[in-house]
């Protein structure tokens, strides 16, 4: 019952507990119980972020960055995820990292880019995982090394990361930071594949038509 949910939710969140302020506001943004509001989610989404919870400060930043119920303002964004990142909020550490690295509401820094990917990487975040992959890969705010970008990639393809699985596909294709297998490769990129990754299906088909890591077939190929 998501009105009664609302009801009590609103009852503490008036006497200022800050859980209940974010889940308030989550009840407006997403219009369970109530009606979909973005500005009244803003307000207690902010009401809960003053008082230092991490969820409603990454909530508030996601508001920021999509101008939903508040103004749409990259440096508040940037404040906010900050804020949480700080408090070991996986999600805001990895947006943190991404803004960092394309320079939104924050001035670029690779290096603090690669910092807050690692932060939310250690903690399981496959995007995290697969973006510090990619930071080793090209040198990017850290020395290149391909077996560390190999490393990064396999935990976030363990956890189905599409993007991540294609490039340990690569990797093994190319013996890049690994030895070079093309059934591995192939397997990598099958997993991608049937998920939908366009890139990693030409690479399976090419696969089937040179034998390579696979049986060669040309009507799986086609």
């Amino acid at each position: 019952d998501h009105a009664q949910s609302v009801r009590w939710y609103r009852a503490a969140a008036e006497q200022g507990l800050a859980l209940a302020q974010c889940n308030l506001g989550k009840c407006y943004g997403q219009g369970e119980g109530v009606e979909q509001d973005h500005a009244q989610a803003v307000r207690w989404y902010r009401a809960a972020a003053e008082q230092g919870d991490a969820q409603a400060q990454f909530n508030l930043a996601v508001a920021y960055a999509k101008g939903e119920g508040v103004d749409h303002d990259q440096v508040q964004a940037a404040r906010w995820f900050r804020a949480a990142a700080e408090q070991g909020h996986t999600s805001a550490q990895y947006d943190l990292g991404q803004w960092c690295r394309h320079g939104r509401g924050v001035e670029q820094d690779h290096a603090q880019s690669m910092r807050w990917f690692r932060a939310a990487a250690e903690q399981g975040h496959a995007g995290a995982q697969c973006s510090l992959g990619g930071c080793y890969k090209v040198g990017r705010g850290v020395q290149q090394d391909h077996v560390q970008a190999a490393r990064w990639y396999r935990a976030a393809a363990d956890q189905g990361h599409v993007t991540a699985q294609f490039n340990l596909g690569d990797f093994y294709e190319e013996g890049k930071g690994v030895q070079q297998d093309h059934a591995q490769a192939a397997r990598w990129y099958r997993a991608a594949a049937e998920q939908g990754h366009a890139e990693a299906q030409r690479h399976l088909g090419v696969c089937y038509i040179k034998g390579a890591g696979v049986q060669q077939d040309h009507a799986q190929a086609v």
